[in-house]
């Protein structure tokens, strides 16, 4: 949203806001009266309210009389606050949990100067500040503990609510609507032609959880129809923090930026652009066939395709002010996604997918983007093992979720982890194909030639020291042993 558009936008909001009757649970009118741990307080008795009155957002405005809704102007300027030598907003962040990202927007309104603190709803948990979860009771702002029943709603809520059905942008005219989403991309992506009128493709959104009625004659744009189909996110806050960022670094560390681009499309109409983009950055090989030179990207295409639509889908969405991101180094590549996941990474390859944004993961497979259930990982270890690159890595870190891909290597280069890791995979990924794994596959799997099978050998025995396989037989004899991970 350019700056123009964005004051236009907050003035309307503003607009509505003082047509309201009386304050709100979500909504608080101030003057000047900016204590550091009010605020803090607002921040998170709203984000509650917010999610138990079912709005997308609650607001504080500075500037307007609580009683006449009279625009009085303010002195409070967020960007020069500090509490204790600390920036305000910085304080904030560090005592709320979870991170909720909230936003202070300083403008003029009707010649005065204003302020309108915009706060997101809770999601999947309460939000607490200074370790204190508040909610809003009336007028006043009160410890959630002391009222059980809300707290028990605000769970049942929690519980019952994805991310997807909330809503991003309410009481939105038709016309908006489409203009904000990409709806000829959400009817190419499902093979199905276009509608001749308005009507019918609102309809056709609705129906797929894109929209909803607000019972007023305009529409609400739920986070599913953002997400997926935004022609910028930018246009649906906190939703433009789940853009996704590729970065390409000088060489093996972080130290250099060699270029950055942030994308802006919703992941469903974005996403061959995306794989596009990302794979016209990666390293290429040259490789000789039939007499003839041609490049290869170092990285399988298939891959990196199963890999990014995995990290967009399974993201943890009550993880605020970070999402989705490719980092592209001289040796590997990296794709990391906020929140851990929701089965241990040893068992990616085996275990039924669980999402926790089913509609999200649903659509992207009705649409083409990602496989089919349970195929992804599977395919990305087949494909590392077909161009004998090493091992994909699964981790953990910093409450996200990361994939690695690593560039070519030869056998006699890797360590011992590597090894480790490529045989464990490739015993698993044998296993859920119904063919255990043997000295002669796992030959296969390295091109290792069968003079040198005493290699292999030592490889499964490494792997066995590790307990990540276990012979099918323990009774087998080593000429035609087979073997199986460790949770088969």
């Amino acid at each position: 949203m350019s700056a123009v558009a964005d004051i236009k936008y907050l003035r309307g909001l503003l607009d509505e806001l003082r047509k309201l009757p009386i304050e709100t649970p979500w909504l608080e009118f101030k003057r000047n009266n900016a204590d550091p741990e009010e605020i803090g307080e607002y921040l998170s008795a709203l984000s509650n309210a917010a999610a138990l009155e079912g709005k997308a957002n609650a607001y504080v405005v500075w500037g307007i009389d609580d009683a006449t809704h009279d625009v009085t102007g303010t002195s409070f300027d967020p960007g020069r606050a500090k509490k204790g030598g600390e920036d305000l907003e910085n304080w904030l962040v560090r005592l709320l949990s979870p991170r909720l990202h909230f936003r202070f927007h300083a403008f003029e309104y009707l010649g005065k100067p204003v302020v309108l603190l915009e706060i997101p709803r809770a999601f999947g948990k309460p939000t607490s500040f200074s370790g204190t979860e508040f909610i809003r009771v009336g007028s006043y702002r009160q410890k959630l503990k002391d009222h059980p029943q809300l707290e028990r709603d605000l769970w049942r809520i929690f519980d019952t609510t994805p991310f997807e059905s909330l809503v991003a942008r309410e009481h939105v005219e038709a016309s908006e609507v489409l203009a904000l989403l990409d709806y000829p991309a959400y009817f190419q992506l499902l093979n199905r032609p276009l509608p001749e009128n308005r009507d019918a493709i609102l309809e056709a959104l609705t129906e797929d959880g894109m929209t909803v009625p607000d019972g007023g004659g305009r529409w609400n744009i739920t986070n599913l129809g953002a997400i997926l189909f935004a022609r910028s996110l930018g246009d649906f806050k906190p939703l433009d923090r789940k853009s996704v960022r590729v970065i390409v670094y000088e060489g093996r560390g972080r130290l250099k930026t060699r270029q950055e681009q942030e994308g802006k499309k919703g992941y469903a109409s974005g996403f061959e652009g995306l794989i596009g983009f990302v794979n016209g950055l990666l390293p290429r090989n040259e490789v000789i066939g039939q007499a003839l030179r041609r490049e290869v990207p170092m990285y399988p295409e298939l891959a990196v395709r199963e890999l990014v639509a995995n990290a967009l889908v399974h993201q943890d969405f009550s993880v605020t002010g970070a999402g989705p991101m490719v980092e592209i180094f001289a040796d590997r590549m990296e794709i990391t996604n906020p929140g851990l996941p929701l089965v241990k990474v040893e068992r990616f390859l085996d275990s039924p997918p669980r999402s926790r944004n089913e509609a999200l993961a649903s659509f992207m497979r009705r649409a083409g983007v990602c496989e089919e259930r349970g195929s992804g990982v599977d395919k990305v270890v087949f494909e590392t093992e077909f161009y004998q690159l090493p091992a994909p890595s699964f981790e953990t870190p910093e409450e996200s979720t990361r994939a690695v891909l690593f560039a070519h290597k030869p056998l006699n280069d890797m360590d011992k982890a590597e090894r480790v890791r490529a045989c464990y995979l490739h015993a698993a990924l044998r296993y859920v194909q119904r063919d255990p794994m043997t000295n002669t596959s796992l030959r296969e799997r390295f091109g290792i030639e069968k003079r040198n099978s005493a290699t292999a050998s030592r490889i499964i025995k490494e792997t066995l020291d590790s307990r990540l396989i276990r012979p099918l037989d323990p009774e087998q004899g080593k000429r035609n042993a087979r073997y199986v991970p460790f949770w088969a």
